[in-house]
This record gives structure tokens, C-alpha cells and sequence, in this order.
């Protein structure tokens, strides 16, 4: 009973990079090796969701062979690999790759609320502003790394140099019609366009094709900061995963918290909640 049991019941996982699946010191990803391969034996999604470019998770998908969709940017956009789903959806952009649907507002846009803001003489510092050199030197990627981080394409990321501005840039960004959020390292300026949007959007597109044949998905979300909120707050099962980097993320739902760091807490989490 218990084999027919796990046939009608599967998990999709949606997680966030920096500070969750990867150290956020060092960037790697080895201690969770071990459970993505038990994953991908299970056939069990892994969803990329994370500020990071389409360019960066890319080279991560390859280094790991994971097939599933991604979401880049804070929700900018949803990649979904061709013919990967065989119910039809709509998407706005097609290219040989993927079929996308994009979310945010492009990144010229979001560019110029950033440039007034710095006419104000409120001193900030973007991606386009630093060279692949600065931003590898100020983030600890490697410079490879950094330029396919400075490939933006939906969200802007930007550090803002006296933190006590942090609400004055927060309130001239709202009042321009856009969203502000903070990662672990940088701040983001956007679209309308969150994690959440994006993950349920992906997660009614997986429930559809599951049903087909009669399977049911629980979703499994995991991240560590405030930008991995809205994406915390629409799955069924949201794992904070610790990073003593930053705050302890507050929230006013029900969640799970790992008492390890990074990509240990992550893979702890999973190996209980669905390996055991």
C-alpha cells in the first residue's frame, strides 16, 4: 500500500540559490550533491527560483543536469524547457531552447528609477555600474561568474552605500510604481513581477500534467531572505533554511526551519521530508 502511496503522490521543489542550495561564503554547492542526485533518481523536480540571470542558472542547470523550468530574476521571467510539459499554456516569448513567460519590467527601465535616484545624490552602486572585475572583487564570485551575473535582464541589483538611506531608496522606488527587495548581499529594484507569482504559475502548469495521471503534487519551497518571501508563502511545505549572514527571517506562517547552514540545512530538510 504504502508503494501505491508514493505512485499518486510526488513533491516539485522550488529553491533559492545564494544562502540555500549554495554556501553563502563560498558558493558551492557540494554538500548537496548527494540529495540532488537521490532527487533526480526519484524524478522529482527541481525548480531553480532566484535573483540570479538566466546566464548564471544556466551554467549551475548544466553542472548539475537538472531539466526542470527555472525562474530568474525574482520571478522576471519563467523558463520552460521545450516540450516539457504536453498540456498547452501560454507564454509570451518563444526561442529554440524555451518557451518563456516573461513577468518583470526590462532592465533599461528599472535602470533609469536607479540613475534619479542617484541624481538625488543618494549614493548606490548597481551591477552595470561595477565591471566584471569590481563585482567579482565586492561579491566573491569568481570573475567567470560575474559576468554572467551582470547579465540582467528583468530585476536590477544594486548595494546602496549608507544603509540609513536604505528607506528613502525603498520609498522612491514604490513611488515610481516598482517593487524594492533585499537578498543576502544586494537589494533589488523590479517589475511587479516576485518569486510567488512565478511559483504559482509553474505550480498549477506541474499540477496539470500530474493530473493527467492521477498524481498529486505537494510543492516544497526553500530559501533564507526576505526576496524569497512571496515564494515561501505560496507552497505547501516552506523551509527557511538558516544563514546566520543576515536577521533570522521573520514570518507569519507556519515553516520549517533548518538548524544548518546553506546547502547542508537544504539537504537535511529534503532527506526528512521526502528521502526517508
Amino acid at each position: 500500500m504504502a508503494e501505491d502511496k508514493r505512485l499518486e503522490e510526488t513533491a516539485i521543489i522550488f529553491t533559492d540559490l545564494d544562502g540555500t542550495l549554495i554556501d553563502h561564503y563560498t558558493y558551492s554547492y557540494a554538500d548537496a550533491i548527494k540529495t540532488i542526485n537521490k532527487l533526480k533518481q526519484r524524478k522529482i523536480p527541481i525548480v531553480i527560483c532566484t535573483s540570479k540571470t538566466r546566464s548564471e542558472i544556466e551554467k549551475l542547470r548544466k553542472e548539475l543536469d537538472i531539466k526542470s523550468p527555472f525562474i530568474s530574476e525574482n520571478g522576471g521571467a519563467i523558463f520552460i524547457p521545450a516540450k516539457y510539459f504536453s498540456t498547452r499554456y501560454d507564454f509570451t516569448q518563444k526561442t529554440r531552447r524555451y518557451n518563456i513567460i516573461e513577468l518583470g519590467t526590462g532592465i533599461e527601465i528599472l535602470a533609469e528609477v536607479l540613475d534619479r535616484i542617484k541624481a538625488k545624490g543618494i549614493r548606490i552602486t548597481s551591477f552595470s555600474d561595477m565591471s566584471a572585475k569590481e563585482l567579482s572583487e565586492d561579491s566573491g564570485l569568481k570573475e567567470e561568474d560575474a559576468v554572467y551575473a551582470k547579465k540582467r535582464e528583468y530585476d536590477e541589483a544594486f548595494k546602496i552605500l549608507d544603509k540609513k538611506d536604505t528607506g528613502k531608496v525603498k520609498a522612491i522606488i514604490e513611488k515610481a510604481g516598482y517593487r524594492f527587495t533585499e537578498g543576502g548581499r544586494y537589494c533589488h529594484i523590479m517589475g511587479k513581477s516576485d518569486k510567488g507569482k512565478a511559483v504559482k504559475i509553474i505550480s498549477h502548469l506541474f499540477r496539470k500534467e500530474y493530473k493527467k495521471n492521477s498524481i498529486k503534487i505537494k510543492t516544497i519551497g526553500l530559501g533564507d531572505s526576505i526576496n524569497d518571501m512571496p515564494m515561501l508563502e505560496n507552497v505547501d511545505m516552506p523551509v527557511i533554511v538558516k544563514n546566520s549572514a543576515h536577521p533570522e527571517l521573520k514570518v507569519d506562517f507556519k515553516a520549517i526551519r533548518t538548524n544548518l547552514e546553506g546547502p547542508k540545512g537544504w539537504s537535511r530538510a529534503l532527506e526528512k521530508l521526502i528521502l526517508d
